[in-house]
């Protein structure tokens, strides 16, 4: 047992009330980022010295981007909690499938949503994906922070064991002080690679297509694996094989994906000498 430990702080899951409707710190952390990427994206558009001669989405056309990833990451991040972590339950209990204030997102599988969206969006703008899938490589981090922090506030997704001075008991993890992993990853998959994307973006980045969303992929992967050493594994699904998690596993080829944009983006750059 840690000598010094922090207390959990318990803050109530629900931000305000309408009447009888409640409003989730959760909901909240999806809508802010959201909103906060478009904003983002809108001022890293609005930039010339930041691009390079490959067209780019407009200004304008970021309204309808913010629903196509809105869309995909909800729809998304659902269907990848469901086939990835709770199957079982789900085919018991299908009509839980879409009760989504009940908990239960991948993040991984609303990447997939959100490259979805962004392919179609591409497709009925008449712009080339690599420049979307950067622009929204970049500012995905902020909803990422936020969500994070909305988990430890469920509280959700606590850390495994430990006697750390900085350990938490939190409610409904049994007795014994955690990491409050959900506060690593909000420092590191959000804070920390938010601003190692927005160097890479000053660097010129977005000048080379496919380079922003090589290195989210990457360094996304990279710390996820990492947090997961500290984070209790799911409960249904526990450690798969030596250790390694289902996050672990989903990572890799997040990891992979980010090499390919990296070293396609490499070549095209190389390709006029």
């Amino acid at each position: 047992m840690p000598v010094l430990e922090i207390l959990y702080p318990l803050i109530d899951p629900v931000a305000v009330w309408l009447g009888p409707l409640p409003i989730r710190w959760y909901a909240l952390a999806y809508i802010a980022g959201l909103l906060g990427g478009w904003w983002y994206a809108r001022r890293l558009v609005a930039e010339d010295a930041l691009w390079g001669e490959d067209v780019r989405p407009s200004v304008a056309s970021l309204d309808d981007l913010l629903v196509y990833a809105a869309l995909g990451v909800v729809l998304g991040g659902r269907l990848g909690y469901v086939l990835f972590y709770n199957s079982d339950v789900f085919l018991s209990h299908p009509e839980e499938i879409v009760m989504v204030w009940k908990g239960g997102m991948s993040f991984h599988g609303g990447l997939v949503g959100a490259a979805f969206g962004v392919w179609l969006f591409s497709r009925r703008n008449h712009v080339p994906v690599l420049p979307v899938a950067d622009l929204c490589s970049t500012v995905v981090p902020i909803g990422l922070l936020l969500g994070r922090v909305a988990n430890f506030i469920k509280p959700e997704l606590w850390g495994r064991a430990s006697d750390v001075p900085w350990a938490m008991v939190f409610p409904d993890a049994g007795p014994l002080p955690r990491h409050p992993s959900q506060l690593y990853e909000a420092a590191l998959e959000g804070a920390l690679l938010f601003v190692l994307l927005a160097i890479a973006v000053r660097a010129g980045a977005l000048k080379r297509p496919g380079r922003v969303a090589g290195l989210f992929g990457v360094f996304y992967g990279l710390e996820r694996i990492f947090c997961e050493f500290f984070r209790e594994p799911d409960p249904q699904l526990g450690f798969l094989f030596g250790g390694a998690t289902m996050g672990m596993l989903l990572s890799l080829p997040l990891i992979l994906a980010g090499l390919l944009f990296l070293l396609a983006s490499a070549r095209r750059e190389k390709a006029p000498a």
